[in-house]
């Protein structure tokens, strides 16, 4: 089972290397990238073969000649043994953070680093969200913060991760910070799903026919947050064409501790 390190009891498991061979297409794969209390690592991972009920790990996972690693990750599976993992690793000054895309063809047994994603940002550009695009080009959408002003900044590259050139800005301002999810809907939409720390508190999304050339108006899922607390979403696309975002929150109603909450929303309704 997948232990923590915090509760009365619990036997804190050692890290080791991963022999690699692990079936990123298998069914009912799972895999979990975690980060140590630094912003810059180090950083392990497990992975399970049963949506999760069982977990092997932790295994560590190489600094790939950056400063520090913090997996605060996104993945596309490229393949039965080869996968893209987009992380966080420290600035040369050692703070958090800038974001790069890494490599694993031989089931996580070894990881390359394949590139940078943008310059080093004079604050922080953390926690990329990426998605796969048409033309078999990527995607990636990075948490970005410099003094009070934090946004979502788009990136795209053309050659499988190795080199990236901005975008845009799919949003400007997201409060205090918050992380975006990215998905490519199946009629070829991109569907970004946010927090805004800011009041009013709120879940949102934005989509885009063009591959993130232009983004469409701010779709609100729900504005009733009762403190900055809130965001980390994860969506995915139902069989019905719906979409189910999940995230975690805060509201007066429930009360003042946060809770795991889900919108499902409709990407096809009338004037989206």
């Amino acid at each position: 089972m997948l232990h923590g390190t915090e509760l009365p009891g619990v036997v804190k498991l050692q890290w080791r290397d991963c022999p690699g061979g692990i079936e990123f297409t298998h069914p009912d794969f799972a895999m979990t990238l975690r980060m140590t209390d630094s912003d810059i690592g180090p950083s392990r991972f497990y992975t399970s073969y049963d949506r999760g009920k069982t977990w092997d790990g932790p295994f560590r996972l190489p600094e790939m000649g950056t400063p520090g690693v913090a997996a605060r990750t996104d993945m596309l599976v490229a393949g039965k043994h080869e996968a893209l993992c987009f992380l966080t690793a420290g600035k040369r000054d050692k703070r958090e953070g800038r974001p790069f895309c890494a490599r694993t063809t031989d089931g996580g047994k070894t990881w390359e680093f394949l590139s940078w994603i943008g310059p080093e940002p004079k604050g922080y550009a953390i926690m990329p969200a990426s998605a796969r695009l048409a033309d078999n080009g990527l995607l990636v959408v990075v948490r970005c913060r410099e003094g009070a002003q934090s946004w979502l900044a788009a990136y795209r590259s053309e050659d499988g991760g190795r080199h990236w050139q901005f975008l845009n800005r799919p949003v400007e301002d997201t409060g205090e910070g918050n992380p975006a999810s990215l998905i490519r809907l199946r009629d070829g939409r991109l569907c970004l799903t946010y927090g805004v720390r800011a009041a009013p508190y709120r879940m949102c999304a934005k989509l885009s026919r063009d591959d993130g050339q232009t983004w469409s108006r701010e779709i609100v899922l729900r504005e009733d947050g009762s403190s900055r607390d809130i965001g980390y979403p994860r969506s995915v696309q139902r069989p019905d064409g719906k979409v189910v975002t999940v995230y975690y929150f805060s509201d007066a109603k429930t009360g003042p501790e946060r809770y795991v909450a889900a919108t499902i929303w409709d990407p096809n309704a009338p004037g989206l």
